[in-house]
């Protein structure tokens, strides 16, 4: 099921100019603060009626205000989770997860055991949410959007008011709902991590108007686009499996540019992961490494090359997977960088620190 926003409002001092498409899976709208992410998640929602646009779900119209169309939020069928968890306090979880459904009342049997499966919330079931850390509340407000049987779910930045510790606690239900939950997901962010871990598709917005807009491995590597997520959060997103563990704790990943060896992840032979590898954290070889600690040595191609700010992004072209690199100008100088020139992408194992690690079904 595919979602189709064209919208366009004019603000005081700012005009909202933004079109885009999001297939199932999870749909991220990235940008800085103020440039109409959220705005654009309202005007889905149908909490913003736009001066002109239209907004579908499949067949469902939403908006579209060439006929006239705008349905009201409560018809809209779609689950939304804020910042704020915003549970009912005199209500327990069970209660809380079932209201959705209750208020809905869409004609769908409620999943209740699948929902409290996948979220890992069947020991909070009898609780009240002030009983709940931050995390488990977040947890418990997905459930809730989940059991209305939304042909939409909006999230916008479901992470921002969590500590580091409750992230890394609930970015894998996320990656297990993206995974699961067979429906398009808007998920606005401005953290190139949650990006990088969550995303199968990324949306650029700046200034009210979508600037770019793809497959996520394609976004995430695109030197042209980097300075939106910040030099230093450039990076690429490979995706591996695992393989072996090995008897000296790393584990072995096959990936379609070559194995690379990282720390122990504790996850079964043969798991789907998404890596995250910082471009600033991969080095160039012009021949192959010799006496090197570095375990990753992975073949590769020049693609092209993008001067940045204190240096250069190197686009290599390794197998089906691009990897970025940033290096000093001097470095590309000395190494004779060219498009089309066989290199070797050199990649600590300890580079890849595990929060960077997500899982995938694919």
């Amino acid at each position: 099921m595919m979602l189709s926003v064209a919208l366009r409002h004019v603000f005081p001092g700012f005009t909202l100019d933004a079109g885009f498409q999001a297939p199932a899976g999870l749909t991220a709208l990235f940008g800085r603060s103020g440039s109409g992410k959220t705005t654009i998640v309202n005007a889905v929602a149908g909490l913003l009626r736009p001066q002109s646009g239209r907004v579908a779900v499949g067949d469902a119209v939403l908006t579209d205000s060439a006929r006239g169309i705008f349905l009201p939020p409560h018809r809209r069928g779609i689950g939304y989770v804020f910042q704020e968890a915003r549970l009912f306090p005199h209500l327990t979880v069970r209660q809380n997860l079932l209201y959705g459904h209750w208020f809905t009342g869409r004609g769908r049997k409620a999943d209740l055991s699948h929902v409290v499966e996948m979220l890992g919330v069947g020991p909070l079931l009898h609780r009240r949410p002030a009983a709940l850390s931050g995390g488990e509340r977040q947890r418990v407000a997905l459930g809730r959007a989940i059991l209305s049987h939304p042909r939409l779910l909006l999230m916008d930045e479901p992470l921002a008011a969590l500590d580091q510790p409750r992230k890394e606690e609930i970015l894998p239900y996320l990656e297990r709902l993206r995974d699961q939950a067979g429906l398009p997901i808007l998920y606005v962010s401005h953290s190139p991590a949650e990006i990088a871990r969550l995303a199968t598709t990324v949306v650029l917005v700046d200034k009210g108007r979508v600037t770019a807009a793809g497959p996520f491995a394609d976004m995430l590597s695109d030197p042209a686009i980097a300075p939106l997520f910040g030099i230093a959060e450039a990076g690429s997103v490979l995706t591996a499996r695992i393989e072996a563990q090995e008897p000296d704790g790393l584990t072995r990943l096959s990936t379609p540019s070559g194995p690379l060896f990282l720390p122990r992840i504790a996850a079964p032979i043969g798991t789907g992961l998404r890596l995250r590898i910082l471009a600033q954290d991969v080095m160039i070889a012009v021949a192959p490494p010799r006496g090197i600690s570095a375990l990753n040595v992975i073949p590769a191609r020049v693609h092209d090359m993008t001067a940045v700010p204190g240096g250069v992004l190197v686009r290599l072209n390794a197998g089906e997977q691009m990897i970025l690199s940033r290096v000093t100008a001097r470095s590309a100088d000395l190494l004779r960088l060219s498009p089309g020139l066989p290199v070797h992408a050199v990649l600590k194992a300890v580079s890849v620190a595990p929060g960077t690690i997500g899982f995938s079904a694919g």
